[in-house]
């Protein structure tokens, strides 16, 4: 009997092949990460209340877009905020880090 040998690569490209089929037996496109977040997403992820993503908009430590009286958060300005980047004059958020 012969013997086949199966590299890492051979593994990897047969996972990403099953996962594809997987996925277009589901019908589900790839998708992509948000990018934006609205302000009910922003509270819940820093888990704050109305009145501080409002103190934090207006003190800029949010940078916030509106769009047809929707107010729009880039992910990648609250990341800055929960990682410390972005420190704010009015009051301090603390990221709590999982144990």
């Amino acid at each position: 009997m012969a013997a086949e040998i199966i590299t890492k690569e051979d593994l990897q490209e047969f996972g990403q092949q099953l996962l594809n089929q997987i996925k277009g037996l589901l019908g589900q496109a790839i998708e992509e990460p948000k990018k934006w977040l609205k302000s009910y997403q922003v509270k819940n992820m820093l888990k704050i209340s109305d009145n501080t993503l409002q103190t934090l908009r207006d003190n800029g430590t949010i940078p916030f877009t509106k769009i047809g009286g929707i107010l729009y958060y880039s992910i990648d300005d609250i990341n800055r905020v929960l990682t410390g980047e972005v420190k704010s004059k009015r009051i301090k958020i603390k990221a709590e880090r999982a144990a």
